[in-house]
């Protein structure tokens, strides 16, 4: 249960406060979540133990209806704290598809920000490129049309 985020940590030093700010929630849900699977448990297990202890069988029929009671309510708590354990699985699945996918994104995104800066640099060195070579070649034609050899003898 100790891996929540797995898409938790700073990726450049712009984003030091929001990473940090996530970082921190991201370690806050998971004490929470560990507290309140620590507290399903141990009431599981308190639960268990009533039941285990009430579960003798007694001849005055009016203390066995009290055990029963007591059975069926402890029963009761312990599909509780069994479902309440399964909502806290299902949570940690969501929590684990759902940060794996923003850290997937924020990958995605800062890939796609690099080759956009890629591509700008590359433009603008094509066009740079260009405007050089049109003007060699206006040099180039003006020493063409300026020079002896282009003249027929």
């Amino acid at each position: 249960m100790s891996k929540l985020g797995g898409g938790i940590g700073g990726a450049s030093g712009t984003a030091a406060g929001p990473t940090a700010a996530a970082a921190a929630a991201a370690a806050q849900k998971q004490r929470a979540l560990l507290q309140k699977a620590d507290t399903d448990v141990a009431s599981l297990v308190d639960n268990f133990s009533a039941l285990i202890n009430i579960a003798r069988v007694n001849d005055p029929p009016v203390r066995n209806s009290q055990e029963e009671f007591q059975m069926e309510m402890r029963a009761s708590r312990m599909v509780h704290s069994a479902d309440s354990l399964l909502k806290l699985v299902s949570e940690l699945k969501r929590t684990a598809i759902f940060s794996g996918l923003a850290s997937l994104s924020e990958n995605v995104d800062r890939r796609i920000e690099v080759l956009n800066q890629q591509a700008e640099g590359t433009d603008r060195m094509l066009e740079r490129i260009g405007q050089e070579a049109a003007a060699s070649l206006k040099e180039l034609e003006a020493h063409y049309y300026s020079s002896v050899v282009r003249t027929p003898l």
